[in-house]
């Protein structure tokens, strides 16, 4: 078996956007599923991990896109892991075109050429479902994972950073979590801040900008009931830093956002 898994989707219709392309919590959704289809083919996904009380957790997330699919545009994820250490392992991607996909770019002799659509990097840790907290990946399977590394394949995006802000962040948004922002483990989805986050700016503002970059770290889980506060900080030019904690004051994630 191949150590790089590759999966293909489509952009369809209700999972695009007012632009005819695909939302990027969409885009999230497959590379999660790319990752757990890989995981699965061998043997350390989630089916298994959770007959043993355990599960994989996403710590950090970055997308970097050229543009995304438009509608019913058929594409492919390739997920490989770069690295894996005791409680933490990398996990990367790639979007691209499959040879049937209509915006296909061709060459002089009318082959096809493979079109990146963009790139992604993840950090996951392992946990023990019932403690909640970080276990040894290389339990699993007497360290299977060592021997799906992949450490010559080029990422070309960089890795997401320490997401800094000041005092400065304003609160824009206070929002409830229910049914449908609950996942497997139990606690708020990954994606759905993802998408809780690009909903911080109107309809009006994607009209004229694009997403180039999406970063997010996750430190605390929320669940449902939890409510929800946004505060946001412009840091550059089209870059924008998001903060997200509980009533309580527990800070769940931190995003940065780049537009063009």
């Amino acid at each position: 078996m191949d150590k790089i898994g590759r999966y293909e989707f489509m952009a369809e219709p209700f999972h695009c956007d007012f632009s005819g392309r695909l939302f990027v919590g969409h885009l999230g959704n497959h590379m999660l599923n790319a990752a757990d289809f890989h995981s699965t083919d061998r043997g350390f996904g989630m089916q298994y991990l959770m007959s043993i009380h355990r599960s994989w957790v996403l710590s950090r997330l970055a997308i970097e896109m050229t543009e995304m699919p438009p509608m019913y545009t058929k594409f492919n994820v390739e997920t490989w892991v770069e690295s894996a250490m005791r409680y933490f392992t990398s996990r990367n991607f790639a979007v691209i075109g499959t040879p049937s996909s209509s915006d296909t770019p061709r060459t002089s002799d009318n082959s096809c050429t493979s079109k990146v659509y963009g790139y992604g990097r993840s950090i996951w840790a392992m946990i023990d479902t019932e403690t909640r907290q970080p276990t040894d990946l290389f339990a699993i399977n007497d360290g299977a994972i060592r021997q799906w590394i992949v450490d010559d394949k080029v990422c070309p995006i960089d890795k997401g950073g320490r997401v800094k802000m000041s005092d400065q962040a304003q609160l824009v948004r206070t929002i409830d979590t229910y049914y449908n922002d609950v996942d497997i483990n139990g606690h708020i989805n990954s994606v759905k801040y993802i998408e809780h986050v690009l909903d911080l700016w109107p309809l009006d503002w994607y009209r004229q900008h694009s997403m180039k970059r999406f970063e997010i770290a996750y430190v605390a889980e929320a669940h449902a009931g939890d409510r929800l506060s946004f505060f946001r900080e412009q840091t550059a030019e089209g870059e924008f830093c998001v903060r997200i904690c509980k009533d309580d004051g527990t800070e769940c994630c931190r995003s940065k956002v780049k537009f063009l």
